[in-house]
Formats: C-alpha cells, sequence, structure tokens
C-alpha cells in the first residue's frame, strides 16, 4: 500500500483526532497528515487539555483548527482512521468509496479509543497515551 495522505478522524476533531494527526505529523513529515471530525466542531482550537497533553511531549498543536469530513477528504485520502468500530461503520455506509481504506487507529490491538471530551486531565492522558501505543503499531504498516 502506498501510503501518502492520512486522514483522521474522531467525532469533534477537538481531542482524539488532532493528537493523532500531530503525532503522526511528527513520525512522518514527508506524508500529508490532516483531521477532520464527523460532527466536526469547525473553526474551535484543540481541546484545552489535549493541547496540555502534547505539550509535555514537545509537540505544539496551537495551528489546529477543527473541521467537518466531507467526500472531498475522503477520496483524498490513502488511509482513513478512526477511533471506533461505529465511526468506521458509518464513514463505510455514507461514503460506501471509503471501504478498505477505512480502519480503526486501534487495529492492531483490537481496541477502540474512547473520546475524553469534558473528563479530568488524567483521561486526556491516558488517552494520549494509548493514540501514541495505537500510531507505533502502525509503523511497519505506513
Amino acid at each position: 500500500m502506498n501510503i501518502q495522505n492520512i486522514l483522521v478522524v474522531c467525532v469533534g476533531n477537538i481531542c482524539r483526532s488532532p493528537m493523532a494527526e500531530y503525532f503522526l505529523k511528527q513520525q512522518y513529515q514527508q506524508l500529508h497528515i490532516e483531521s477532520a471530525g464527523i460532527s466536526g466542531l469547525t473553526g474551535h482550537a484543540a481541546d484545552p487539555k489535549a493541547t496540555l497533553c502534547m505539550q509535555r511531549l514537545g509537540i505544539d498543536m496551537s495551528a489546529h483548527i477543527a473541521k467537518k469530513l466531507n467526500a472531498n477528504l475522503i477520496k483524498k485520502a490513502d488511509l482513513i482512521l478512526v477511533m471506533s468500530q461505529n465511526q468506521q461503520k458509518h464513514i463505510e455506509q455514507t461514503w460506501p468509496f471509503a471501504k478498505g481504506k477505512t480502519f480503526r487507529l486501534g487495529h492492531w490491538q483490537g481496541k477502540n479509543v474512547p473520546d475524553p471530551y469534558q473528563h479530568e486531565q488524567l483521561v486526556f492522558d491516558e488517552t494520549c497515551q494509548l493514540i501514541q501505543d495505537c500510531i507505533s503499531d502502525w509503523t511497519q504498516h505506513i
């Protein structure tokens, strides 16, 4: 699989998908990586708790602006990483051409990445660690 464009998807595009996007950007600087939300909070910055998790790891995602998922983003992507089976199902039903290139970020661990939105910092920290673990499982496939 020749991957040039990776799209990371969650619900609001302010917590999980931006964290995953910025981890991937750090690792794969030669690729085009972006994120979006199924019901994206268009125009919003990343959640301050997510931003803090990344700052602690030396990653600045202050430039992130949330956007809503659309057909163009899906067409452009060679690999779409989602946070849960439900999101995968939703995308494949809405855009059947996404089948075969849409996977859970936690695919190799058989895990969903739970939404930390409106939880305390500790939950964000755990989510951030899980996202890092899941991304490292993709290394040999990207």
